[in-house]
Parts: structure tokens; C-alpha cells; sequence
């Protein structure tokens, strides 16, 4: 049985943990300097700046979170050795009900990703040549229906 709960400041070390583990297993796109850039910001910046809702096991144990900004997701992050058990989908179902409508942009390199949430019910709206940050990442817009 999965819990779903908001996130809690102290959670903060073990989400980025998550982060770090998930991106090092599914962002084969990004070289290891990429990913020590971007872990200080996703730890100080981008949890505190988002909606978090925290995936947890029965033991309690943290294994994945979504953060949102309003109905995009910014974020969704499963910890690798915990990927398949439906927690992805269960964070999804969580802003679903809360959203109708939801957005996110995926990297067009994580072909993983993107097949989780095509078969999700997410379609592809758009594309940018460039991430967030300006980088040579190109990301797939996409747009979940309100059902």
C-alpha cells in the first residue's frame, strides 16, 4: 500500500537523494557534471519552490515524489530501484484529482519517461529545441485531457 503525503522540509535530503538516483538511471542524456550542477538547485531551489506530494511505502520509506506548479508537473521522480511498483502513477492520479488537466514537459532523450506517460493518457503538444535552462536538452510539451 502506498501513502501519498505532502512534503515536509525535512524530507528535503531524501527527495534529492531520490532525484539523484532516478536521473543517474533514466538521464543518459546528461553527463555527471550536468547532474552535480543540478543537484544543489533541485535540494534548494526547485522543492521548495513547488507543490511536493512524497510517495512512501508501508515501513515509511520515501520512493518517489511530484512536484507541481499548479497543474503542471514539474517534476516526477521515482527512486530507480523502486520503479514499476506504480507509485508513478499513483503521484499522477494524485494531481489528476486535484487538477483535471494536467501539463509537463519531458526531455525528448528519456524515452522511458516519455512511454510512461504517453501511456498515462498524456499526448505531445509541442517541442523546444532547449530545457529550462537553456541547454541543448529538448523537451516534449505535453497535455493530459481532464477526464
Amino acid at each position: 500500500m502506498i501513502t501519498i503525503r505532502t512534503r515536509m522540509a525535512a524530507d528535503n535530503e531524501q527527495l534529492a537523494a531520490i532525484w539523484l538516483r532516478s536521473v543517474r538511471a533514466t538521464h543518459h542524456f546528461l553527463k555527471e557534471e550536468d547532474i552535480a550542477r543540478l543537484y544543489p538547485q533541485v535540494l534548494n531551489d526547485y522543492l521548495p519552490a513547488v507543490n511536493v506530494w512524497v510517495a512512501a511505502d508501508p515501513t515509511g520509506e520515501l520512493c518517489g515524489f511530484i512536484g507541481l506548479d499548479g497543474n503542471k508537473v514539474e517534476m516526477l521522480f521515482i527512486d530507480d530501484e523502486r520503479r514499476g511498483e506504480g507509485m508513478g502513477k499513483a503521484l499522477l492520479a494524485k494531481a489528476e484529482a486535484m487538477y483535471g488537466e494536467l501539463l509537463l514537459d519531458v526531455n525528448e532523450q528519456n524515452p522511458q519517461a516519455l512511454a510512461f506517460y504517453q501511456q498515462y493518457g498524456f499526448v505531445v503538444i509541442g517541442r523546444s529545441e532547449l530545457d529550462g535552462q537553456g541547454k541543448p536538452f529538448p523537451l516534449l510539451h505535453m497535455r493530459l485531457a481532464a477526464r
